[in-house]
């Protein structure tokens, strides 16, 4: 097993990975949307709105797969975590045009609520390159 962690995507703010690489699978831990920092060490800050939320989480679950020799491409499954329902058709815009014609299994899972305020999360398992 791999852990995998790049200063290219949001650090991690609790005792996890940004994601793991084991037996060919990477498995992205859940990305809010963060805006990049401006400067190491900043403290990253939630873009405004859902739909730059979602660019910004989909942001750093690219720059994770490719730290972990994966893309977006080779997504097989993503759970997209939303505090209102209302969200899904503005989140559900930004992921089908970044995705493209690529349709990986998915689940919208609306809570109530989500940590900083975020109004979304991103966790997906991907096929690593065999190397």
């Amino acid at each position: 097993m791999e852990l995998i962690n790049t200063l290219d995507a949001t650090p991690p703010a609790g005792h996890y990975s940004q994601a793991v690489r084991v037996n060919g699978f990477v498995f992205v831990s859940g990305q809010l949307g963060f805006r990049a920092p401006a400067q190491a060490g900043a403290k990253p800050q939630l873009a405004d709105g859902a739909s730059a939320q979602t660019e910004e989480a989909l942001r750093s679950v690219k720059a994770i797969l490719a730290a972990a020799g994966a893309s977006l491409a080779t997504v097989a499954s993503v759970t997209v975590y939303i505090p209102d329902i209302a969200l899904w058709d503005e989140v559900n815009r930004v992921y089908e045009r970044v995705f493209g014609a690529h349709r990986p299994a998915r689940a919208i899972v609306p809570t109530r609520e989500l940590h900083y305020g975020a109004l979304v999360e991103i966790s997906m398992v991907a096929v690593a390159a065999q190397g």
